[in-house]
């Protein structure tokens, strides 16, 4: 393997290792001995296995020989080694943590709009449903909408459907009320209350 050192633009040291998995470029934010130290001193498991990628790296290791060692790919090995290049160690780790994720469908006025129509009846009768509110929403955003979204935003209202169970048609009134008088029994604390006081 053969390393080759100079100066970019910036006066920044560039190091290229090449090897038989191609070259590697690594910018010099930290020296091998930072890395190493920073590897083994990482509490967080991903941002751990980026610090070991660019600190074999930094060794010299072939990118085809780090994914090897550590797991992942050759090409999420480029991937880590091009934020490092651009970020440094800032770059690395798991930047999920980070991302709020997508903005809800509906603003806070879409919302409390929303709230409003399904606490009457739907145009077309019956009771909301997932799909009923999708359509709503479809001509509210102007773009079409998943029912599945319709369905969580009335569990977020929580207007969910509620069926009652079936009861079974062949028992008679009597027999429903002693299942009930019965069903209730049994679910206290075992062992007390029939205990032997005398």
């Amino acid at each position: 393997m053969v390393s080759y050192r100079w100066r970019d633009g910036d006066n920044r040291s560039i190091f290229q290792f090449i090897g038989m998995a191609g070259k590697v470029h690594l910018a010099p934010h930290l020296s091998t001995e930072e890395l190493g130290h920073r590897y083994k001193a990482a509490s967080d498991g991903i941002e751990r296995s980026h610090l070991q990628i660019i600190w074999l790296l930094s060794q010299g290791h072939a990118a085809k020989s780090v994914a090897a060692v550590t797991g992942y790919s050759r090409s999420r090995v480029s991937e880590i080694t091009w934020r490092y290049n651009d970020h440094g160690i800032a770059g690395l780790g798991d930047r999920r943590h980070d991302n709020p994720g997508a903005a809800p469908l509906l603003d806070e006025a879409g919302q409390e709009q929303l709230r409003r129509v399904v606490s009457e009846p739907p145009p077309d009768g019956g009771l909301w449903t997932g799909k009923k509110v999708a359509r709503w929403m479809a001509g509210y955003l102007g773009r079409l909408v998943s029912p599945q979204r319709g369905v969580e935003y009335l569990r977020s209202f929580d207007l969910t459907r509620q069926i009652p169970r079936p009861c079974n048609p062949d028992q008679s009134l009597y027999e429903q009320a002693m299942f009930k008088k019965t069903s209730g029994q049994g679910h206290g604390t075992p062992g007390l209350g029939d205990r032997d006081t005398g």
